[in-house]
């Protein structure tokens, strides 16, 4: 099984939310910035150096998040390999950064408005990772 972790990033914009989504497979898949937990790493730590190399952005860890699991073929030398993946999700308060700063994995990373992020994820478990956490963001007081 491949472990991951990643995460939904946040911050708040005149009266809306925003996160931020990473597209990928030449824009045609839009998702949650995620990777593979290096050995010992702890999945949190994990997750918020993911969303640092896939969105450009730091954050500061507000919760944890639903896991979820799925299956998926990787192609590689003509092969074909059936990989079994779970991944630990984590909500981040955005700190400091810019998209523009994502990694060469990731086709464009950009910050939407929480209801536009509802419609462009682009597999049902990130949209019940992104419900999950626009109710941890709406239970969190505002900072000015």
């Amino acid at each position: 099984m491949e472990v991951s972790a990643g995460g939904v990033v946040f911050r708040r914009e005149a009266d809306q939310i925003l996160v931020c989504l990473i597209s990928t497979q030449n824009r045609t898949a839009w998702q949650l910035p995620k990777g593979i937990i290096e050995d010992g790493e702890a999945p949190e730590d994990a997750a918020a150096r993911e969303v640092a190399e896939e969105t450009g952005l730091r954050g500061e860890l507000v919760a944890s998040l639903e896991r979820i699991e799925y299956w998926y073929v990787w192609t590689h030398g003509g092969d074909r390999d059936r990989i079994h993946k779970l991944v630990h999700f984590f909500l981040f308060r955005y700190i400091s950064g810019s998209t523009d700063d994502h990694d060469d994995e990731v086709d464009e990373a950009r910050w939407v408005a929480l209801d536009e992020a509802r419609t462009m994820l682009s597999f049902e478990n990130e949209r019940r990772v992104l419900e999950q956490a626009a109710k941890a963001i709406e239970e969190e007081p505002a900072r000015a």
